[in-house]
């Protein structure tokens, strides 16, 4: 791993401890909006899946234990599905064989929210609450509270992505 490679892992795991607090004014914010998912998603699209899944698994146990967001009983499950988000994430555009980035970025996106949001429901209805988990709390909980902030993350992502590599800061 280069050292730019650390580095900006390092910002994109600080930018999702800033997002949060700054969403956090707002009632029921962070499950509404999933702010601090913006910058894990999009350093697995621009880092890789190894930087993506230390972002992804890192941003939200220090934010729990340096902000209280989120709190201990729905950490466990977020950090799974921020670790799937950066893996997956990383994985696709690294295995997609697309000409066109941008819609090589939208797929690995979609395909990467989809498997973390599968995965956390798995691991939280037969691990974390084995038997007071329904279908329709996971859909309740990962689909329909956070509808807004998947709109705000299909449409800034791919921006923020196609800016920090034509910037050249991001390859």
């Amino acid at each position: 791993m280069k050292t730019k490679d650390i580095v900006l892992t390092g910002l994109f795991i600080a930018l999702g401890l800033v997002l949060p607090i700054a969403f956090h004014g707002i009632p029921n914010a962070g499950s509404i909006f999933s702010p601090m998912h913006i910058p894990v998603l999009v350093c697995g699209l621009l880092m890789g899946p190894v930087c993506g899944g230390i972002c992804g698994l890192l941003t939200p146990i220090l934010s729990s234990v340096l902000t209280g967001m989120p709190p201990a009983p729905v950490l466990p499950g977020m950090a799974v599905e921020l670790t799937v988000y950066g893996i997956m994430t990383g994985v696709l555009m690294r295995t997609l064989k697309m000409e066109d980035s941008l819609v090589k970025n939208y797929i690995a996106l979609i395909l990467a929210m989809l498997c973390g949001r599968i995965i956390a429901g798995l691991v939280t209805g037969l691990i974390l609450n084995a038997g007071n988990y329904s279908l329709n709390a996971w859909v309740t909980a990962y689909f329909v509270r956070g509808l807004p902030g998947i709109g705000i993350q299909l449409v800034l992502i791919p921006a923020i992505v196609r800016a920090l590599q034509k910037s050249g800061i991001a390859r």
